[in-house]
Parts: structure tokens; sequence; C-alpha cells
């Protein structure tokens, strides 16, 4: 017969699709809570910080904007927007998620007493 040794053995010796799906899962598995620990969860955690910083900005918080411009707000607008004040009597109005950092906090929120 034309049958080689080599072909014989080859065929008998080939693993199969699910030893090596396996292999690649113990594998992988280990890497992807290692990303998870070190990579998403202090980057989420910091993403929350900043959206907690941004959304207590209030009136008389001195602010370094996106730009490198510092600047004090004299008046939160709404959700998304605020007027800061960049020189004397120079106001313009940003966007809140263009604060790259809160510097000072300003004043107290005043509260109104009833007499």
């Amino acid at each position: 017969m034309f049958i080689t040794q080599a072909f014989a053995q080859d065929a008998a010796a080939a693993p199969s699709a699910m030893g090596s799906g396996l292999e690649m899962l113990l594998l992988f598995a280990p890497l992807m809570v290692v990303w998870y620990f070190f990579l998403i969860r202090p980057q989420r955690q910091q993403m929350k910080k900043r959206e907690e910083t941004l959304s207590a900005i209030r009136r008389g918080d001195q602010v370094v904007m996106g730009g490198g411009i510092v600047a004090k707000v004299t008046k939160v607008i709404d959700d998304k927007e605020l007027e800061v004040e960049i020189a004397d009597g120079v106001k313009v109005r940003a966007m809140r998620q263009y604060v790259a950092e809160v510097r000072v906090k300003g004043e107290p929120v005043k509260t109104e007493t009833a007499a």
C-alpha cells in the first residue's frame, strides 16, 4: 500500500478542538479578572468621583477650565452650564463638563429661614 507511517500517525495524534478551547479559557479568565481589578474598576470609580465633583460645583468655587483658565463660578445656570468670571468684569458661560479641576470651594449655599 501507499500509506506511509507519517500519515497514519498524524491522524491519531491530532488534538480535539474542545481541549484547546478549554485551555484558552483557562488562560484568558485570570487575565480578564486582573484587567477588571486593575483597569476597569478604578476607572469607573474615578469617573463616578468626577461626576460627583462636577455636580457639586456651587457659586464662589474657583475652577480650572479645560484650557487652563482659572475662573470663579458666579452663577450656576443649569445642570450643564455655568457662568464663570475669568477676569474682573469678564463673565463667560462654560459647559460644566469642561471644568478640569475644582480648586477652592466657595461659600455654602444660604438657606432661607422663615421669620
